[in-house]
């Protein structure tokens, strides 16, 4: 009898503890080159995850009726390692014993929908900050990105997530693509 009280506390209160709302599955595409354009750099990579609030999606349906999403694993982690495996295709070794370090800074990431009755309106924002140290400067650079999207009916999970991981995405082809970053890369490090 005992046994039986303990398991179906145990059940009770794992029950009580998984998340009732739905959560985000964010997996961006980080840009992999095809040729490394450097080698022998080394960087040690960090991040942080500046903004006030942890949901990465709002949805407002309206009657003040406002519905917070979370993302289903740390948004700051996913980030990261896709930078990481995006500078690693370019050829920089990430190492924590580097003289130089790149931090990202996430600053705001976050989708907007606004449902009415037979539409929705999809909003997103993406700012992240990299700061890049070594022992003969610093480079200090923000990428942002928008997009905007209208649809039939309410907005699934899947159009939110979809939204985000593409504007990730767009930022981080900006990010591969910044010319003043490479160079910058190249020269200090």
């Amino acid at each position: 009898m005992k046994k039986l009280l303990i398991a179906a506390s145990v059940m009770a209160l794992t029950a009580c503890s998984a998340p009732s709302e739905p959560q985000l599955t964010l997996n961006p595409t980080p840009v992999i080159a095809q040729q490394p354009s450097t080698s022998g750099k080394t960087l040690n990579l960090e991040s942080r995850d500046l903004r006030t609030a942890q949901f990465v999606a709002v949805v407002d349906s309206g009657r003040q009726n406002v519905q917070p999403l979370h993302a289903s694993q740390n948004l700051r982690i996913t980030l990261e390692d896709a930078l990481s495996r995006q500078l690693s295709s370019q050829g920089y070794s990430i190492t924590q014993d580097s003289k130089g370090t790149l931090r990202l800074d996430i600053l705001e990431a976050m989708v907007n929908v606004k449902h009415s009755v037979m539409s929705h309106e999809l909003s997103s924002k993406l700012q992240l900050q990299l700061v890049v140290e070594t022992p003969t400067g610093k480079f200090v650079k923000r990428y942002a990105g928008k997009s905007e999207r209208n649809g039939a009916m309410s907005a699934s999970v899947e159009d939110m997530e979809l939204a985000l991981n593409n504007l990730i995405t767009a930022v981080l082809k900006d990010i591969y693509a910044d010319p003043e970053l490479n160079s910058y890369l190249q020269e200090k490090l």
